[in-house]
């Protein structure tokens, strides 16, 4: 037998081997349906709802798929299938061909397929952070020195390493989720399922994160699916599906999902703001990298075309410079007015478990005043004491030295009223559902106004305007809200907390588990009421972006420490300060840099996205004739280069 006939068909027999090899590791959803069923006190089921509806996807070892969707969209609920937490109502699911209806296969399952939930506390079980970690390479039956060794390298990589000893309940909520992400890196499992595990991150630590499943994905091929609501996080994926109404509507590259204008309008997305500005100027200007400032044909067409608006540019500028200058000149005029009418911190400083072993000192000496109709954003990094500093507002901690007053009022004088501050000062938690506690969302929202001593008419007026302010569905009035998705609680929450019509509103990260367009109507309309109602907000936030869009006023806070108390486009100015204590600019200020660093005459005041490409868009314009010119001429100079 000819023994080159011989050597192809064992190249062949590899080839179907391997083939075959691959078909097994993979994930496969085939016409997935998901009711979820309500039943009365004697288990009987007296309501269903679908959320799946028919789910075919197949999921390949190594893929970086970022997973879509408005808020109810079938997310949650679909990751979920993947390790088997719940089994389809009709269709199949198989993990490496186990199917997830096979009882005997399901911790085979949950070894391949590890899950870091939405809210990091369902998942943690020891006594400390070392200890939670190695909780799932123990159960896996690892050799000591591996669980060492693996634990190590997941604290390291969420930068929780120096807080190996310290127990899960005395983390914040940002901390926790770190804890969660490295209890599963540390199992290696083949796929990760993250449902928005960002979400509750500063800057620096989603950055790392994002850097590190990055590089799980593209060392160890582990598969990874991440629910995300952030479109710079969708960016780094290498496909993206899309769910909507509990049907899969895209499933593509994230290229081809950015340019799909008509579909991102109807989800009510929009494609990252790079993507965007690249859209609005000459691509071949436009520098993809942080400091890749480089000069070429095209930058320099770019620099002599400036003449032509640089003019205008710089009256702009200059206007935008007064229209700032008078909106402070006005704001200092009303800051002491509004400042003595409210809430302040005189010297406040909060320990934990003050002399024991778990000592944290959490806030540091911080003089602080808040008013009316003003929005104060609050940044720092995870375990900053922006957590510690909220619930010193509103009564649920006393300080260890210092003093808190609301209206003038020491807050823990004897015989000052809690309940009356907390009818006034209205807190949403970091975690909504830690603020639920009745059986239907209608009385859930109800409760608040319902201990004010409304009544009837009056109290379901109240509920219902505060439903229909965080627009949610009717659909949901009478639903439990703790089946509800991540972002419907955080709704249910705001409302709960509107409806008792409170003179001042915390909101600990509101933005986290809501959609982009959720998010935009939530904000637009505390902005309308703080301004129309004269109510404050202080807005607890890690997104850079959401303080620049909607902060009048913005504090940071590091190790306990106030660092800065200015506007934003000063607070942004001091970048280095921002960067030691693990905080960033928003996106926007970083591309301005960039197109500053091409040619482009950016306003240094320029902080919020529809001011960039507001300015972007006016200078393209100005310019459109010239470029046409210059991309025809180009554009001849290469057909010229191909015939020679």
């Amino acid at each position: 037998m000819d023994c080159s006939k011989l050597r192809k068909r064992e190249r062949a027999g590899v080839g179907v081997k391997q083939e075959k090899m691959e078909d097994r590791t993979v994930i496969r959803a085939e016409q997935v349906r998901f009711q979820y069923k309500k039943r009365d006190v004697d288990g009987n089921v007296i309501a269903t709802e679908e959320i799946l509806k028919g789910v075919d996807l197949t999921i390949k070892k190594g893929e970086f798929i970022a997973l879509l969707g408005r808020n109810g969209s079938g997310k949650t609920t679909f990751s979920k299938q993947l390790n088997a937490i719940l089994r389809p109502s009709e269709g199949t699911v198989t993990v490496d061909e186990m199917g997830t209806r096979d009882a005997e296969k399901l911790y085979e399952i949950r070894q391949h397929v590890g899950m870091v939930f939405q809210n990091p506390d369902n998942q943690m079980v020891a006594a400390n952070v070392e200890e939670e970690v190695a909780f799932g390479p123990e159960n896996l039956g690892m050799e000591s020195d591996t669980i060492v060794a693996r634990v190590k390298q997941a604290l390291e990589q969420v930068r929780m390493w120096k807080r190996r000893k310290t127990a899960p309940n005395h983390l914040s909520g940002g901390q926790k989720q770190r804890i969660a992400i490295a209890g599963i890196l540390a199992m290696h499992p083949d796929y990760i399922v993250l449902d928005e595990p960002t979400a509750m991150l500063d800057p620096k630590g989603r950055k790392e994160v994002m850097e590190a499943l990055q590089r799980l994905n593209r060392e160890q091929e582990m598969t990874v699916i991440l629910i995300t609501h952030d479109m710079e996080e969708a960016a780094l994926a290498s496909r993206v599906i899309l769910l909507a109404d509990g049907q899969v509507r895209f499933d593509g590259t994230p290229e081809k999902f950015f340019g799909a204008d008509v579909l991102l309008a109807e989800m009510g997305m929009e494609a990252p703001l790079s993507y965007r500005v690249r859209k609005l100027i000459d691509s071949d200007v436009f520098v993809e990298k942080v400091g890749d400032a480089r000069e070429d044909e095209a930058t320099t067409g770019k620099r002599e075309n400036l003449s032509e608006y640089d003019k205008s540019g710089r009256e702009w500028e200059a206007s935008s410079e007064l229209v700032d200058k008078k909106k402070n000149e006005k704001a200092e005029a009303e800051t002491d007015e509004k400042n003595q009418a409210l809430i302040s911190l005189q010297h406040v400083s909060y320990i934990y478990s003050p002399g024991t072993a778990y000592e944290k000192v959490a806030l540091d000496d911080v003089n602080l005043s808040l008013g009316k109709g003003e929005i104060v954003g609050l940044a720092g990094h995870t375990g900053s004491g922006k957590s510690t500093m909220i619930q010193l507002l509103n009564g649920l901690l006393k300080p260890t030295s210092g003093t808190v007053t609301f209206e003038g009022k020491d807050i823990h004088a004897k015989g000052y009223s809690g309940n009356y501050l907390r009818s006034k000062v209205g807190m949403v938690f970091q975690y909504p559902e830690h603020q639920m506690i009745c059986d239907t969302v209608w009385e859930d929202v109800a409760f608040g106004p319902s201990k004010q001593g409304l009544t009837g008419e009056a109290c379901e007026t109240r509920v219902e305007e505060a439903l229909r302010f965080v627009d949610l569905p009717e659909k949901y009035y009478q639903a439990s809200p703790l089946q509800l998705s991540g972002g419907q609680k955080r709704r249910v929450a705001i409302a709960g907390v509107l409806a008792m019509h409170p003179e001042y509103i915390i909101l600990d990260e509101p933005a986290a588990g809501l959609d982009a367009a959720g998010k935009r109507e939530i904000f637009d309309r505390i902005r309308r009421m703080s301004r129309e109602q004269g109510i404050g907000v202080l807005l607890v936030s890690h997104s850079m972006e959401d303080l620049a869009e909607y902060a009048d006023r913005i504090i940071v806070l590091d190790d306990g420490k106030k660092i800065l108390d200015d506007r934003p486009a000063q607070v942004f100015a001091k970048r280095e300060t921002l960067a030691d204590c693990g905080l960033d600019v928003p996106e926007t200020v970083k591309l301005a840099d960039k197109l500053r660093a091409n040619g482009y005459q950016i306003p240094q005041n320029v902080i919020r996205e529809k001011e960039l490409l507001d300015y972007l868009g006016n200078c393209t314009n100005s310019t459109a004739g010239r470029k046409s010119v210059d991309t025809e001429n180009r554009l001849d100079e290469r057909k010229q280069g191909d015939n020679l």
